[in-house]
């Protein structure tokens, strides 16, 4: 044991600058329970089936983390990279062999078969070491990003309420309240990314989207929205087809959000020529909202990630043009309107063609469950708590 550690330690020495400030114990701290967890996986008798796993980073595990998870953990609290780590892994497979090599002579040399098992729980190690360092990156990143959302709402609110108050303002100059209207607009389109940016961290951390359901008009509902980006862009016409009633269980905001996004996404990359149409139709059991825009066909091969955070489908923007900016966004705007859907028991799928446009369909249960529908004397559903 003493002989393989003191080479793990004098190979993570190399390491710097992480390793300079380290003492001895925390340059072995791990290594020890590894060494031994090899020992006991070369004394364990294994199946082809769990050999196999086990090459590929498969094999079977107990519910408490392992020497190899805890000293990933380890190892990004003290600065390393990702590839100092797997070079840890790379030192010790080096010396353990070599020594290996140095101690059975040659007249053992057919002692492959234990070099080829310890090899295996060294790959199965730094399988678990290398998913548990990414999850941990991926924490930090979705915490800071959280932190960061929350933090900016504060003073955005203090830009709106001044900048709201400007606009009313009937005793200063009109290129003050032109200037004022610029930035209140300005700060709505913050505050969006703002509530995306915390709302994609809240799917990463684990909770997900919360929603808030309760009765309400669909129609009321899609009219509010559609008449909102009306104003908002009044150089696009905006078709609205609506039932004359419809009403479901269902968090109002939420859906509002996602019809917002998938309106908002379509007039961006829709042509400014051809109408966006929204249609809503519904059943005894589920409401359907299709949003519908004519250009560019979404290419077959990205239909499948357009629903990826991050993922953005290329629109023939000029870049040169005043309104880039404003025509680009984060492009998490459909994964959360996915994640919403998906909260009320429902689905989002898209099409796009040439000829028929690119259509984004909204499938959701008018009941969710735990909610069952009553028929009022007039024939007019009623929908109640279970």
């Amino acid at each position: 044991m003493e002989p393989i550690l003191q080479a793990w330690e004098d190979f993570a020495r190399t390491i710097e600058p992480p390793a300079l400030t380290m003492d001895d114990t925390e340059l072995r701290d791990h290594a020890r329970q590894m060494l031994l967890v090899f020992a006991a996986d070369l004394e364990t008798p294994q199946s082809d089936a769990e050999r196999t796993a086990k090459s590929k980073g498969l094999g079977e595990r107990g519910k408490d983390d392992t020497a190899a998870e805890t000293h990933a953990e380890a190892r990004l609290l003290s600065g390393y990279t990702v590839v100092q780590l797997v070079s840890e892994y790379r030192a010790l497979r080096s010396s353990v062999l070599t020594l290996w090599a140095d101690d059975i002579g040659d007249s053992q040399r057919a002692h492959l078969a234990d070099v080829t098992r310890f090899n295996e729980a060294v790959d199965q190690a730094l399988a678990e070491s290398i998913a548990r360092y990414e999850y941990m990156v991926k924490q930090s990143q979705n915490m800071f990003l959280a932190i960061l959302g929350h933090d900016l709402r504060n003073p955005l609110g203090t830009v709106v309420t001044g900048a709201s108050f400007m606009m009313q303002a009937t005793d200063i100059a009109p290129k003050y309240v032109l200037v004022a209207t610029r930035m209140f607009n300005s700060a709505r389109r913050m505050s969006k990314l703002i509530n995306d940016l915390i709302d994609f961290t809240r799917t990463h951390l684990g909770p997900g989207i919360p929603i808030r359901v309760r009765q309400g008009s669909v129609v009321a509902l899609c009219e509010e929205v559609v008449n909102e980006l009306r104003t908002f862009h009044a150089e696009q016409l905006i078709e609205l087809h609506l039932p004359p009633q419809l009403d479901a269980i269902f968090d109002e905001s939420r859906l509002a959000q996602v019809l917002s996004n998938l309106i908002g996404n379509a007039i961006q990359y829709g042509s400014a020529d051809t109408a966006v149409t929204v249609r809503v139709t519904a059943d005894e059991t589920d409401v359907v909202i299709a949003v519908n825009n004519h250009g560019r066909a979404i290419e077959p091969d990205k239909l499948s990630s357009i629903f990826d955070p991050m993922v953005r489908i290329a629109a023939s923007i000029n870049s040169a043009t005043s309104d880039y900016t404003e025509r680009t966004s984060l492009g998490i705007g459909l994964f959360i309107s996915r994640e919403i859907v998906h909260a009320h028991g429902g689905r989002i799928e898209l099409a796009s063609t040439e000829a028929d446009g690119t259509t984004f369909t909204v499938t959701m249960p008018r009941l969710p469950k735990g909610f069952v529908s009553n028929q009022t004397a007039k024939g007019v559903p009623v929908l109640k708590a279970d």
